[in-house]
This record gives structure tokens, C-alpha cells and sequence, in this order.
């Protein structure tokens, strides 16, 4: 169980027993629980939106994203500003790219990419709890992204040494062609246009950065991430207003 709490201490702030030693090639193991840890985000924030919801639709979108910003600890939403200030300043220098990847700070780019994505989920949250849409489903959006962000670390070569490098050391293919197994499986139980919707998204994700960055780095997984939640919930939301 080793991999697994590493998995849920790396993507999110919930407790887990501490692990008298480390060793950072265990990270690379931690990667085959990504999934799994995205499904526990997942039914909180199902969980949340389904309660809140009851009250109000605005009331529940509300309360889901709350949760969902405090149990990822806004990792990806970081690693989201940091590539759209790098995107923004580059100016087709690689090295300039990197440079601003690296830095800390947060600049106008990285604040209105925060704010359009944050924007995006209230919004497509709520018409999803307002709609006929299988309010469960939801569960599966942080898990399909999370399982694409080690497809993504396996398939691209990393642009430079960081966490996206060290969870795609060893990545256990077994393992993730297992959970887009399951998650295909559950998703047809479901909602079954989240497979087709995270298909073409993860595609989508991989394509641009192998043709616009050449690579990737942990910032780019997490940005990744978070535009995958946001196209599989406009998947859910558009599926269940076609269907009804």
C-alpha cells in the first residue's frame, strides 16, 4: 500500500498513515494509483454536489468546488497558471519557456487562466447538478484525468528534471491500461459519452503538448488535468440535454 499513500499525500491534503522511510524512486510506483485517488476526489466532490444541490444548484456547484480546490490543495490549478504566465512571456524562446515555468510567482497570464477555470467549473457544476445528468458520474471526472495525466508522463519525453520526470521513471503499463479499463467500464455504467469526451480531450492534451512544447514537465500534467475536468463536466452537462 506503499504507492497508494504516496499517490493520495502527492495529489491531495486528506490524512494517510506517515511512511517512516522515502525513497524517490517510489514515486514512480505511487503513478499506478492515480487513478484510484482521483475516484476517492471524485465521489467527494459527487458527494458534496449531490448533497448541496438539494438546496440549490448554485448552492451545490459551490460547496463541490470548494471541496474539490481544498482536497487537491490547488496543485494543478498551480501547475495551470505556471504554464499559461510561461505560455504568455515565452515568446517562442525555449529557454525563456522554462525560466517562467520555473518561477514562483504568479503573474497576470497564470490569474486569468486561474480565473477561467475556476469560472468554468462553478458554472458547468451547477448545470450539471440543475440538469438530468447522473450527479455520480461526476465521481469519474477527476479519475479519468488523473489516469491520462500518467498516460501523458509515459508517452512524452519531459522537458526538464521534476515531478512529472520522476512519476514517469517506471511507469507500470499493466497497471494503467487497467485503469482506463475500469474507468471505460464504469463510464459506460454511468455516463457513457465520458469515454469518447476523455478520448478526445486526453488526445487533444497529448497532441498539443508533443506538436507546440515537445514535451512535458509536472506544470503541464496539472494543466492538463485541470482542462480535462473542465471538458469531461461540458461532456456530462451536453450528453444529459441531448439525452433529455
Amino acid at each position: 500500500m506503499r504507492g497508494l499513500i504516496l499517490a493520495v499525500q502527492f495529489l491531495t491534503r486528506l490524512p494517510t498513515p506517515q511512511l517512516k522511510t522515502f525513497d524517490p524512486a517510489w514515486l514512480s510506483d505511487a503513478a499506478r494509483w492515480f487513478g484510484a485517488v482521483g475516484l476517492i476526489v471524485g465521489l467527494l466532490v459527487a458527494g458534496t454536489l449531490d448533497l448541496a444541490a438539494r438546496l440549490d444548484p448554485w448552492a451545490g456547484a459551490l460547496a463541490a468546488l470548494w471541496l474539490w480546490v481544498w482536497v487537491t490543495g490547488g496543485l494543478h490549478l498551480d501547475g495551470l497558471a505556471d504554464l499559461a504566465d510561461a505560455r504568455g512571456a515565452a515568446h517562442r524562446s525555449r529557454e525563456r519557456f522554462l525560466d517562467v515555468l520555473k518561477d514562483p510567482h504568479v503573474g497576470s497570464f497564470g490569474v486569468i487562466a486561474l480565473a477561467m477555470v475556476l469560472t468554468s467549473k462553478l458554472v458547468l457544476l451547477m448545470l450539471v447538478a440543475k440538469g438530468s445528468a447522473n450527479l455520480w458520474a461526476v465521481a469519474l471526472v477527476p479519475a479519468w484525468a488523473r489516469t491520462l495525466a500518467v498516460l501523458w508522463s509515459a508517452t512524452l519525453p519531459p522537458l526538464a528534471p521534476g515531478s512529472g520526470e520522476r512519476f514517469a521513471w517506471r511507469t507500470h503499463r499493466p497497471s494503467l491500461a487497467a485503469s482506463l479499463v475500469a474507468l471505460a467500464l464504469l463510464s459506460a455504467w454511468l455516463a457513457p459519452a465520458l469515454v469518447p469526451g476523455a478520448l478526445v480531450a486526453g488526445f487533444a492534451w497529448w497532441n498539443y503538448l508533443k506538436k507546440t512544447l515537445g514535451g512535458m514537465t509536472g506544470d503541464c500534467l496539472g494543466a492538463g488535468i485541470e482542462l480535462v475536468e473542465i471538458a469531461l463536466l461540458a461532456t456530462l452537462f451536453v450528453a444529459a440535454r441531448l439525452a433529455g
